[in-house]
C-alpha cells in the first residue's frame, strides 16, 4: 500500500492487471476513474471507497483488507 499526506492508505498492492473490459484493476478492484480521482479525494471521500473496496471484495470471495 502506498503512503501520501493523507491518513487514509492507498488500496493500490502494485499488482495492476484491468479487467477484461479494461476498467476495472484486479489488483485493488477500483475503477480507472477511482484510481485517477485517489490524490484529489478527502479523506472521508476515501475512507466511503475503501468500505466499498472491502464489499467489492466480498462479493468476489476475497478477503478483505
Amino acid at each position: 500500500m502506498i503512503l501520501d499526506n493523507s491518513n487514509v492508505t492507498s488500496p493500490c498492492n502494485r499488482s495492476c492487471t484491468l479487467d477484461a473490459r479494461g476498467d476495472v484493476c484486479l489488483g485493488c478492484l477500483r475503477t480507472i476513474q477511482e484510481i485517477l480521482t485517489w490524490a484529489g479525494m478527502s479523506d472521508a471521500q476515501r475512507r466511503r471507497l475503501m468500505a466499498d473496496l472491502d464489499r467489492r471484495r466480498e462479493a468476489r470471495g476475497m478477503a478483505p483488507s
